[in-house]
């Protein structure tokens, strides 16, 4: 059964890829140049959230750069480590909220070294499954949009990363130790 699955999503995507035009062919839509219009949109778009983003990457550069990461991960590495947090997973902590890139390549780097089954991996694991990129959501999809204060949503946001980081910490020290 798994090897049938296995070939049958293997010819899924192609198949949509063909299906799709052919649908909107039938349906009397005119498929290349609503093809056109909508990569038209999506480089306007890109155009428009490009000084978000770029702002949002230049700000992690000098964060990381200017040794206010290392202090902040130092600062806290002692009191989340006698609460059962093992150090390693320190830094994915304080990245997850800003860049999903650096949280993965983070996590790949705690796995590689301590391996999936041990305390730091799984607890690294749940932190990146539990939380979200919040500066880099409000940077990217407010400026899409236009909407320059965001109050209430960075609190709000930052409030539920750090709920999904303390979750994780207590399911992953309940189920293994």
């Amino acid at each position: 059964m798994f090897t049938a699955l296995s070939e049958w999503s293997i010819w899924l995507v192609p198949a949509l890829l063909g299906l799709i035009p052919l649908y909107g062919y039938w349906k009397k839509v005119p498929v290349f140049e609503t093809f056109v219009e909508g990569a038209e949109e999506g480089l306007r778009l890109a155009w428009r959230i490009l000084p978000y983003s770029l702002a949002i990457f230049v700000a992690v550069g000098i964060f990381r750069d200017s040794g206010a990461f290392l202090m902040l991960t130092n600062g806290l590495r002692y009191p989340l480590e006698a609460t059962g947090v093992p150090g390693v997973v320190i830094p994915l902590m304080l990245v997850r909220p800003i860049s999903g890139n650096a949280s993965l390549a983070l996590l790949a780097d705690v796995l590689r070294v301590h391996g999936p089954d041990s305390l730091a991996g799984r607890l690294a694991s749940t932190v990146q499954g539990s939380t979200d990129t919040t500066f880099y959501i409000l940077s990217i999809y407010f400026g899409s949009v236009g909407i320059r204060k965001f109050s209430y949503a960075l609190p709000v946001g930052l409030l539920g990363d750090l709920a999904g980081m303390v979750g994780s910490v207590i399911i992953c020290r309940w189920f293994f130790g």
